[in-house]
């Protein structure tokens, strides 16, 4: 797994030995930043950008968002020997003033729990592939109004999962390496 453009191009991520986590794999990764990045139907840019990283694991996308311009990424994760890994690569890449881990489940996040004071362009979203409560976290990001008027959710998810997503969000469906679905913050008409 490496950073695929930006700053850090070419520059490789440590990886788990286990197998308790599902890194984001290099293909699909570079399908979600051509989708964000060449999409006419998208108006968007990452450059400057404020990023959230739930499940974020090694923190893949995040670095790869920071390495093409972003400003700044929350990482959320809870899996301690992952922290420990996403740590050294944010410290490998320099990245250390333009990152915040925070050791929360990404489940548990509401106004209560998570004090972040920051509205985002992006929020990406990687559960495990067997998790079913995505919709609790959208309403949570929803109620926390974390999310720009016209920021991004994005869920990476196992081809032909049939999530339920609230109906204020337009849904893109894409059907390239596992990842399902794009959200919207923009109102559906």
């Amino acid at each position: 797994m490496r950073i695929i453009s930006g700053a850090n191009k070419g520059k490789k991520l440590i990886m788990p030995n286990d197998k308790s986590t599902r890194p984001l794999k290099d293909i699909a990764k570079e399908s979600i930043f051509n989708i964000l990045t060449h999409a006419s139907y998208i108006n968007f840019h990452l450059k400057d950008s404020k990023v959230l990283d739930l499940f974020s694991g090694v923190g893949s996308f995040g670095l790869e968002c920071i390495s093409r311009g972003s400003k700044l990424v929350f990482f959320l994760e809870n899996y301690p020997p992952v922290i420990k890994i996403l740590k050294k690569n944010i410290s490998n890449l320099n990245y250390e003033n333009k990152s915040k881990v925070i050791n929360i489940d990404a489940f548990k996040i509401n106004s209560d729990t998570l004090e972040i004071n920051q509205k985002f362009e992006i929020i990406f979203c990687d559960p495990p592939y067997k998790e079913k409560k995505i919709e609790l976290l959208i309403k949570n990001i929803i109620e926390m109004d974390i999310l720009e008027e016209n920021g991004i959710i994005i869920i990476h998810r196992k081809k032909g999962d049939l999530d339920k997503y609230p109906k204020q969000f337009k849904v893109i469906e894409t059907k390239n390496y596992g990842l399902s679905t794009f959200l919207f913050g923009k109102k559906s008409n």
